[in-house]
């Protein structure tokens, strides 16, 4: 990560004015706490974790975008039996009035070609696309692969 990014994120970070430093707010809809696991080569995919809460009217998380990867897709993973199967969605429904949890083994976003390896520590700029509340860049920090979520 540049300097100039790694600056921004930590703007962006400091400056959200939620609940917890590491959460983002649009309007009526609170992206809270955005991670990723770390990976251990380039262009090995890699999912990002977040719990969007949406305090206002019905809205749809319709794409999200980040620089460190070629794109990012929005999937869900599914028990068809026994099998787990990860399928793209053209959206993530968020429902008036309620909290959405992108999390291993649901929801999630998925980086398809990092540019690079995500290391503990480091994070990424993402930006999320809403239907009807518009687009807003968060900084999502890169936690240890299989660990649960640190609280900021």
């Amino acid at each position: 990560m540049n300097r100039k990014t790694f600056l921004f994120g930590l703007a962006l970070a400091l400056g959200a004015g939620a609940a917890s430093a590491h959460d983002t707010r649009l309007g009526k809809i609170t992206i809270g706490h955005p991670y990723a696991w770390a990976t251990a080569a380039p262009g090995q995919p890699a999912s990002v974790y977040v719990t969007l809460d949406n305090q206002g009217e019905a809205d749809r998380l319709v794409s999200a975008s980040t620089t460190a990867a070629l794109r990012v897709e929005l999937h869900e993973m599914a028990m068809d039996g026994d099998v787990m199967r990860m399928r793209q969605l053209p959206a993530i429904e968020l429902p008036a009035g309620q909290s959405v949890e992108l999390k291993p083994g649901g929801l999630h976003m998925m980086l398809i070609g990092p540019r690079a390896p995500l290391k503990v520590g480091e994070g990424l700029l993402l930006k999320l696309k809403f239907e009807k509340a518009g687009e807003v860049t968060v900084y999502a920090t890169i936690e240890a692969a299989g660990s649960k979520p640190a609280m900021h």
